[in-house]
């Protein structure tokens, strides 16, 4: 069996931070490290040999530990799932999460027939594949059908609908969803980093 790749994305727009303390939500630091060097350090103390690659063309995200990719296509949410990163077994995690321990050993050890998603009832942190062809068609059904206007939004939400034949309607869970409920926090906006700060620790 091939070692697994991760690829934390974090080519996203960030039009939500806006810019909140100069920098951009990936280089949100977390007791004294970078979101992006965290997830690359929780991978590596599980697996040293791990293929770690951060999707993105900013220079200012070299992490040591990862390797820098700037997707071939950025153009839309769902592009931070760059195919061309996709091998026979990979998970992609989100660079603007901050993960418990807790959830990237569970992330790190469930092993999956085909595709798993990662996260609670609001949203999806990671998405974990071991067949590249089905997560390619998801990805790209899911692009076109955005672009035809026939869903109004293109992230992990909807390839987990696609996969599952759920209605794009309304985000429900069904089967290879692996819940992490209270053991991760994304940062969408200053006010999401404000509430994380705000937590009893």
């Amino acid at each position: 069996m091939s070692h697994t790749r991760y690829v934390i994305m974090a080519n996203g727009k960030g039009m939500r931070w806006g810019g909140h303390l100069g920098i951009p939500k990936h280089l949100i630091t977390i007791n004294g490290e970078t979101l992006l060097h965290r997830i690359t350090r929780q991978i590596l103390e599980r697996e040293p040999d791990a293929d770690v690659i951060i999707s993105s063309s900013n220079p200012a995200y070299e992490t040591e530990g990862a390797r820098l990719h700037a997707p071939k296509v950025n153009e839309l949410e769902i592009d931070r799932f760059a195919p061309e990163l996709i091998t026979d077994n990979v998970c992609f995690l989100y660079g603007d999460t901050c993960y418990q321990d807790s959830a990237v050993e569970k992330i790190l050890s469930d092993t999956v027939d085909e595709i798993a998603f990662f996260g609670d009832p609001t949203s999806i942190v990671a998405v974990k594949s071991a067949a590249p062809q089905t997560l390619r068609y998801h990805l790209a059904r899911v692009r076109e059908l955005f672009l035809a206007g026939e869903i109004t939004s293109c992230i992990g939400w909807q390839v987990y609908q696609s996969y599952e034949s759920l209605p794009f309607s309304e985000k429900q869970i069904s089967h290879n969803f692996y819940r992490l409920d209270g053991e991760t926090a994304g940062f969408n906006s200053p006010s999401d980093l404000e509430a994380f700060l705000n937590l009893p620790m």
